[in-house]
């Protein structure tokens, strides 16, 4: 497992035994882990050449793996938080095939990330800020929405949560309002 903080780990013990009524279970369930995503995204950001982004992948209430983003530190344009998890995930389990497994992302998945969660038979994917919510730099110029793409791409059967935490998670972003230096703007 991943090193997380044993306060986030007893939190989401003692969330698991309070709550019973199924969708309340899932609403805190997907907050805890958020908030586990917010700490890889934290790591991420305090990381020299790494990026803000956080991501952890759950099944069955475990975290299976964590990441954040690498494509700076690792001159990799791929290496995006969800994409570096994924990877971590499929060498931890020696599989391509990630059925029941959520990812938790801080920031809406873009075309790419979206496309490998589709791949790798993701069930879930649950983000955090939104377009809505951060500056338009951090997502493809088309404005591809994640639920969108999966909706009219390969698969009906996965679920799409948005807005968990959002405020907590757009904090490591500009916003809509802000203007970026124009060199970290690499997606214009």
């Amino acid at each position: 497992m991943p090193n997380l903080s044993a306060v986030s780990a007893k939190r989401l013990n003692r969330r698991r035994n309070t709550f019973a009524g199924r969708h309340l279970y899932v609403q805190m369930k997907d907050e805890d882990f958020m908030r586990l995503a917010i700490e890889q995204a934290r790591k991420g950001d305090q990381t020299p050449g790494a990026g803000e982004v956080g991501c952890v992948i759950v099944r069955d209430g475990e975290v299976l793996a964590a990441g954040h983003n690498e494509a700076e530190l690792r001159f990799d344009p791929s290496a995006h938080a969800e994409i570096v998890t994924l990877r971590r995930l499929g060498e931890k389990l020696r599989t391509t095939d990630f059925r029941g497994c959520t990812v938790y992302c801080t920031l809406q998945p873009c075309t790419m990330c979206t496309v490998a969660c589709i791949w790798g038979r993701i069930s879930r994917i649950v983000y955090g800020a939104t377009r809505d919510d951060v500056h338009s730099m951090y997502f493809d110029a088309r404005h591809i929405n994640t639920a969108d793409l999966v909706r009219d791409a390969f698969r009906d059967d996965i679920e799409i949560r948005g807005g968990v935490l959002s405020g907590e998670c757009a904090q490591f972003y500009y916003r809509p309002h802000e203007n970026p230096p124009l060199a970290e703007q690499r997606n214009r």
